[in-house]
């Protein structure tokens, strides 16, 4: 038998994705999970009554695999959160075209196919809720492009395009949104001169946490009303010299 209407949250097992999912189940949603490769997380999760599913999105293969599973498995959708990513600078790639597919294919096409393929589902729970939500993960660089992470930015412009087109779209009964998250959370091995470095490229000069972002993306999806935008989650970066440097 199918189950109905939890939250999608795609590479949901660290950091943003890991707090959404935790924060949308504390706060009585059914929610569901996947994650490219295993991590520590998902013992814990699977504890909590969270579903998690093995997904690689950065393969066509992948993402129609989590096109099937999710179909036969669900009667309807809730929400989409659109957060599995990748990330990679030119400098660091030994083939620049190779780069630039994956960059696209995780941040752009799958979201793609899996919004097509899943809007009958978000239909469903839209006809008894009012509304269903898709909520696309971009990047301060997408607004504000970026000298070291070319593609990558490209690629999260492009979902932030998408954005506008599936709101056009899907409307009335889905909502589709993005937040765009610049500094939240430092990561392991970041050095204390990177991190001051980066803490002066914000007005708030503060690092909130990955809790912001699924704050924000909670704000969304208890909105009725709140569509086809982008929260710029950047702490006024956006108004500082050299800001937009990443």
């Amino acid at each position: 038998m199918k189950e109905n209407a939890p939250v999608l949250i795609t590479g949901g097992a660290q950091r943003i994705g890991l707090a959404t999912a935790k924060l949308l189940h504390q706060q009585g949603n059914k929610v569901v999970i996947t994650y490219r490769t295993p991590k520590d997380s998902l013992e814990a999760l699977e504890a909590m009554g969270i579903t998690c599913i093995q997904a690689d999105l950065s393969s066509t293969d992948g993402v129609q695999s989590l096109i099937n599973e999710v179909s036969n498995r669900y009667s309807a959708l809730s929400a989409i959160v659109h957060n599995a990513s990748d990330w990679m600078a030119e400098s660091d790639a030994d083939d620049l075209d190779v780069l630039m597919h994956n960059m696209w294919q995780v941040h752009v096409a799958a979201p793609y196919k899996l919004n097509l393929a899943l809007a009958p589902l978000l239909d469903k729970a839209a006809a008894t809720k009012g509304y269903a939500d898709i909520i696309h993960m971009t990047d301060f660089a997408a607004q504000n492009g970026s000298n070291k992470h070319i593609a990558y930015a490209a690629s999260k412009a492009g979902l932030a395009n998408l954005t506008l087109s599936f709101a056009k779209k899907l409307a009335p009964a889905i909502k589709v949104n993005s937040v765009a998250p610049s500094l939240l959370a430092f990561n392991k091995g970041d050095t204390d001169e990177y991190k001051q470095t980066s803490l002066k490229k914000s007005l708030r000069g503060i690092e909130p946490g990955v809790e912001e972002a699924a704050n924000a993306i909670s704000f969304i999806l208890n909105s009725q009303y709140y569509t086809g935008r982008i929260i710029e989650l950047d702490g006024g970066r956006h108004l500082v010299c050299g800001g937009d440097k990443k």
